[in-house]
């Protein structure tokens, strides 16, 4: 559960900014993603590998 203290002299809007930032930092969100559906570790490697290939493929001839 994430906490956000209030200080006095703040706005909701900012506290409320504050708190989907430390949401999104925590990473909540992508963890519940994760375990929505459960991957095995073999496919979790195969996936990690094509994605770094893809990348490198798009992203890698930038220089040229």
């Amino acid at each position: 559960m994430l906490i956000i203290h209030i200080k006095d002299d703040e706005s909701i809007d900012r506290a409320l900014k504050r708190y989907k930032r430390k949401f999104q930092s925590v990473g909540l969100v992508k963890e519940l993603r994760n375990r929505k559906h459960f991957v095995k570790p073999s496919v979790e490697r195969r996936n990690e590998i094509l994605s770094a290939a893809y990348r490198q493929v798009k992203f890698g001839n930038m220089n040229d």
